[in-house]
């Protein structure tokens, strides 16, 4: 790859770092290109992108990226896929899956809406992310829920205290 084919991917993968604002990284080394296009097929499936790269080419990418991703760094070594992604969940869903036919691939790390996770054993409390959707509507839930009860209290109390008006008028 020359140095022209080098800027080039750097600038792809600066701008699928941008547009994505998830990616995983993950070791796929060793493994069959077999392998690897099952993965490419799984993670098409799944809406994923997939990109091998050096890890230079990566961390350039990311510094030329806006976030910090420097705790991200020391993880790069060996063999890198890195996996974009909308769904914060997905790629490590899809990990999940493909461990139970082999041990690769691990997950090195993940960069999900400017937050850091280092390890595969964080694998999952990736998968049990909620997303920012997610939450935002478990918060209005639990808003609306003292509103509801008032207003239901309200309307049982003032359908029993019109029966107590009424029977008060009839007997009266």
């Amino acid at each position: 790859m020359n140095k022209e084919e080098k800027n080039d991917l750097v600038l792809a993968l600066t701008e699928q770092i941008k547009e994505y604002g998830n990616f995983y990284i993950t070791d796929t080394a060793n493994l069959t290109v077999a392998k690897v296009n099952a993965i490419r097929r799984k993670c098409f499936e799944s809406d994923i992108t997939m990109q091998v790269a050096k890890n230079t080419l990566i961390k350039k990418a990311m510094e030329a990226s806006e976030g910090d991703f420097s705790p991200i760094f020391d993880v790069l070594k060996g063999s890198s896929t890195i996996l974009f992604t909308r769904s914060a969940t997905a790629p490590a869903k899809l990990i999940k899956q493909l461990r139970k036919t082999g041990e690769k691939p691990i997950l090195k790390a993940a960069y999900i809406e400017s937050a850091i996770f280092i390890g595969d054993n964080q694998l999952d409390t990736l998968i049990n992310l909620k997303s920012k959707e997610q939450l935002i509507g478990e918060i209005i839930g639990l808003l609306q829920s003292p509103a509801k009860n008032v207003i239901s209290g309200l309307q049982s109390g003032g359908n029993k205290l019109a029966g107590i008006v009424k029977t008060l008028q009839e007997r009266g």
